[in-house]
């Protein structure tokens, strides 16, 4: 979604992200999903990537747990507020629901099927609104094209918004965004928990083949849109070009279906976030470092409940604050910081013998921070944070 975001307000140029994206996602289908599978198992069935990475090292040492926990409930926290932020902006411009009482709404939606269903429950929601959002992205772009005047293209007011060639910041970060996929949790976490060699390649053709159809019509609606509506600045700062396209074209029924993808793409992004937030806290901190592992089931399932509850209530106070940022900086920067920390260990870790517990902890922390600061204090040179946070993480990784 945040694809079509950019092209709206940018212009072509940002087509790379979309490509960064569709390369990064079939890479780490490709080469970093089967060794992954199979090395979670052998690390005795590891299900978070601090477990996976302290036993890969038979390790005993909570160092990495806790560093990575830090970052999940950082990241996580950021990366929630973008989508709650979403739900409630999607309510507030159909319906007219202030927009707090709605981002409430959905965060009590979401963490209510989270809490009661798990793993299960998350999968399940996951793939049925996927397959709206598929349905949403297909119908829209190709109803507003149809209705476009002739000449429509030259109504926008500047040549520079065709230039995919805009500039070389705009491609590097673009393709930037696709590092992310090697490091994000709950994408990782879906890698470790296919049963088969079987269901893993064809899961891959499933997931790259839908993928890259949603990138395709993503950047579809990026610029139909522009051409369609024309720039607003309320809507670029409220990321609702799909929703204002949408409105404009059906009656109310169908166009509240549609924009029912939006808001679950927002949940499903969200109930994945808690859930690998959860799980991580729970395995990686709770357990080993509170309860010297003599935690029960029970009391485990009961500490990621708090953290799901804990996670959403912050990122409800975030996404509430006029000085939150829009849902494309929170999405962006959630992750930039996942991308950085994780993305360099796990990769090393699968095809690198010489990689060691201290190269993991020291890489995941530095790639972190570097990012943070890059986003803080370097953001004006054009640069996509993940960059520099990447390469600093692997960087410090192989050297320790």
């Amino acid at each position: 979604m945040t694809v079509f975001y950019h092209i709206y307000a940018l212009g072509l140029g940002q087509v790379w992200i979309a490509v960064g994206l569709a390369l990064g996602y079939s890479l780490s289908w490709v080469y970093e999903a089967p060794r992954l599978r199979t090395f979670s198992i052998v690390s005795d069935d590891a299900i978070t990537i601090p477990q996976y990475l302290t036993n890969r090292f038979k390790s005993s040492s909570r160092t990495l747990q806790i560093i990575s926990a830090a970052v999940f409930l950082v990241a996580y926290t950021i990366y929630a507020a973008s989508s709650i932020k979403a739900c409630g902006t999607l309510f507030n411009t159909v319906t007219g629901l202030d927009t707090t009482i709605a981002m409430y709404l959905a965060a009590l939606i979401v963490i209510s099927y989270t809490f009661l269903g798990g793993f299960s429950a998350v999968s399940w929601t996951d793939f049925f609104q996927g397959m709206l959002v598929l349905a949403a992205m297909l119908i829209v772009p190709i109803a507003a094209g149809t209705m476009l005047e002739p000449g429509a293209s030259a109504s926008i007011d500047t040549q520079n918004y065709w230039n995919i060639f805009s500039s070389w910041q705009d491609i590097v970060s673009g393709l930037g965004w696709g590092l992310g996929y090697f490091g994000m949790p709950h994408i990782i976490i879906r890698f470790m928990s296919i049963n088969t060699q079987k269901e893993l390649r064809k899961s891959a053709k499933i997931g790259i083949s839908w993928t890259l159809i949603i990138l395709i019509f993503a950047a579809l609606v990026g610029v139909i849109g522009r051409m369609f509506i024309g720039y607003d600045e309320a809507i670029n700062n409220n990321s609702l070009v799909f929703v204002v396209m949408t409105r404009r074209i059906f009656p109310a029924i169908i166009s509240g279906i549609l924009l029912s993808a939006v808001l679950a793409a927002a949940m499903s992004t969200a109930d994945s976030q808690l859930l690998a937030a959860a799980s991580a806290f729970a395995s990686d901190v709770y357990r080993p470092v509170f309860r010297g592992n003599k935690a029960s089931n029970r009391e485990m399932l009961w500490a990621g409940r708090i953290v799901v509850l804990a996670i959403a209530l912050i990122a409800l106070y975030i996404a509430s604050r006029p000085d939150a940022g829009s849902i494309m900086s929170l999405v962006s920067n959630a992750w930039g910081v996942f991308g950085s920390a994780f993305g360099p260990a796990i990769l090393l870790s699968l095809f690198w013998k010489r990689f060691t517990f201290a190269g993991a902890s020291c890489g995941i922390f530095t790639g972190a921070i570097i990012d943070i600061w890059w986003l803080l204090n370097m953001s004006d040179t054009g640069v996509y944070e993940i960059i520099p946070g990447f390469f600093a993480g692997l960087v410090v990784a192989y050297v320790v």
